[in-house]
Parts: structure tokens; C-alpha cells; sequence
């Protein structure tokens, strides 16, 4: 299971995500993302209360950094999973 909590501002949208990052959770992520607010706000998802990551949350992860989504919180696994979506977008060109 996976519980988002948004909170609106004016300059930025932030999502924070408890649980697991797994399927269909993903989906309901993205479809989050997608309705949350006028777009050319900041997106910020912080991670602190993520306990487990699938492959499927990876890519997730990977497509909303792709899109200029921001990242806070988290241990240190998911510090490292972070690291290596942004050094897999870097090496892409994504970013």
C-alpha cells in the first residue's frame, strides 16, 4: 500500500509518498502527478516514509526525474537508488 499526501503552494506541489513504491501504487502516483495543480509548478515527492522500492517504482522514479520532479527525504537505500536513476538519466542525456 502507498499513501500520498499533497500539499498545494503557490510555486511548488509536494507529494509525500509512505509505504511501497510498487505496482499499481505507480499508477496512482503518476495519476497524482498528473491532476495535482496547474503545471509550471516545482514538483517536489519526498521519500522519507518509503519502505521498499520495486522495479517498477524504479522507472517511475526515473520518468517523474526525467520531468524536472525533485526528490527529498529518504534512507540510504533510497538515497542510492536515486543516485543511480540520476547517473542513469545523466548518461541518457535526460538531464
Amino acid at each position: 500500500m502507498l499513501r500520498i499526501s499533497i500539499a498545494n503552494a503557490k510555486a511548488r506541489r509536494l507529494l509525500v509518498l509512505e509505504g511501497k513504491l510498487i505496482a499499481p501504487w505507480t499508477t496512482e502516483l503518476l495519476q497524482n502527478v498528473r491532476v495535482n495543480g496547474p503545471p509550471g509548478r516545482e514538483l517536489v515527492i519526498d521519500l522519507q516514509g518509503v519502505t521498499d522500492i520495486s522495479a517498477d517504482g524504479e522507472e517511475t522514479l526515473y520518468n517523474l526525474m526525467v520531468q524536472g520532479a525533485k526528490f527529498r527525504g529518504g534512507g540510504v537505500f533510497i538515497q542510492q537508488v536515486l543516485k543511480q536513476l540520476a547517473q542513469r538519466a545523466r548518461r541518457n542525456g535526460s538531464i
